[in-house]
């Protein structure tokens, strides 16, 4: 299985456009719980700190999608440093704005710009389509890149909160500002792998969001992003009612490291099935393997829940964004990977309300059956658009 991985990393570049796309893409996990902590910190108002949060989530899933269409039409070059620099300006001034008391409708101005961050996981996919399109070693690159994915999003929040907590209160959203501007350079500065920009003319037909099976793809990573959402606000909640908050802690990292070590080892296999197909079983696996979730009567059975549950989302990410290369023109393929991410992005917004009122409402038990009815819809969603594909 190692040798797998050595395998992709055999191409001139690749492990320098890898870590480089690592460092710029940790400050998407950031941002948001930075500016909760900061706020909270320095003015007590958990409200204005969420819905902040919000606008800057918001911004992000609205702007990315056309940063990313400009970069297939322009190249990554042109297009990522002005993102970046706008993103990491606005972010810059909202720090100096709280600290100095500024007006919130200030604060929620800047906000909107800040969500101009590139997503750079899929530039980085991009680039590792470049090198091995057609070929086996791309979906051992996406299940590499899932893996990161899933690091940020775990160890990004961590840091964010323990250096705004241990230094000042500005410095977690400040550190996400500064690997932003390095990770994104450090990238575009290796232009060796940079992907090819097509001829302008073959970008008038517009965006891939009018392809129907973008839309399914789109529908099955915003029910794993409710999933995410959905279990991250209800596991704490479960564990809090117990009297022992910290160990969602425990069962939310058992529950991404099942996931990234299911991307590892599935990265490694070399499936026959299609990539349709097998993204019904991976959606399958998914919405079977959350209802033990509904069962949990402790946090020791939360926590093996969790581990269980974790098991199928790396896989059905991998080979969500592995057929996103197959349904868009390689010319648009930056767009079409990161409406999934937008999706996914939007799904973990939705997935954190509709907990919320859930619990509010029904207790935590119904938090989790959003969880649940979450997978299901996005089996669903696949099935269908596998047999809809079989009709033709």
């Amino acid at each position: 299985m190692i040798g797998t991985y050595r395998e992709i990393f055999s191409a001139r570049g690749s492990a320098a456009f890898s870590a480089a796309g690592f460092v710029a893409r940790l400050p998407i996990a950031m941002v948001g719980i930075g500016i909760v902590t900061m706020l909270s910190q320095l003015r007590g108002d958990y409200g204005l700190a969420g819905a902040l949060s919000a606008v800057f989530a918001l911004a992000y899933a609205a702007i990315t999608p056309l940063v990313s269409r400009a970069v297939d039409r322009y190249g990554q070059r042109r297009v990522l440093p002005a993102a970046s620099a706008i993103s990491a300006c606005a972010l810059g001034v909202m720090l100096l704005c709280v600290r100095f008391e500024a007006p919130d409708f200030v604060l929620f101005l800047l906000a909107i710009p800040a969500g101009c961050m590139p997503t750079i996981g899929a530039m980085v996919r991009a680039r590792w389509t470049a090198l091995y399109r057609g070929q086996p070693q791309l979906r051992t690159a996406f299940a590499f890149e899932s893996v990161l994915d899933e690091v940020c999003f775990v160890a990004g929040p961590v840091i964010s909160v323990g250096l705004s907590v241990a230094l000042f209160p500005e410095a977690g959203p400040l550190l996400a500002l500064i690997l932003l501007v390095i990770g994104t350079f450090a990238l575009v500065a290796q232009r060796g792998t940079e992907p090819a920009v097509r001829d302008r003319s073959e970008h008038v037909d517009g965006s891939v969001v009018r392809n129907p099976a973008m839309w399914a793809l789109v529908a099955v990573m915003l029910g794993m992003g409710t999933i995410f959402g959905t279990v991250d606000v209800v596991s704490i909640a479960f564990a809090t009612e117990r009297g022992t908050p910290a160990a969602a802690t425990v069962a939310l990292a058992l529950f991404a490291g099942a996931s990234a070590v299911a991307g590892v080892v599935f990265g490694a296999l070399r499936p026959g099935a299609a990539l349709r197909r097998q993204l019904v079983f991976a959606t399958a696996a998914v919405a079977v393997l959350l209802w033990p979730l509904l069962l949990v009567d402790s946090i020791l059975t939360l926590t093996g829940a969790l581990a269980l549950a974790g098991i199928s989302v790396a896989p059905t990410m991998i080979v969500a964004t592995t057929l996103v290369e197959s349904v868009v023109p390689h010319h648009k393929l930056t767009e079409g990977i990161t409406w999934t991410v937008t999706g996914l992005g939007v799904g973990v917004a939705v997935g954190s309300a509709l907990a919320g009122q859930m619990i509010d409402h029904f207790g935590t038990r119904a938090g989790f059956a959003v969880a649940v009815a979450s997978g299901a819809v996005a089996f669903v969603v696949a099935l269908g658009a596998y047999l809809l594909r079989r009709a033709k």
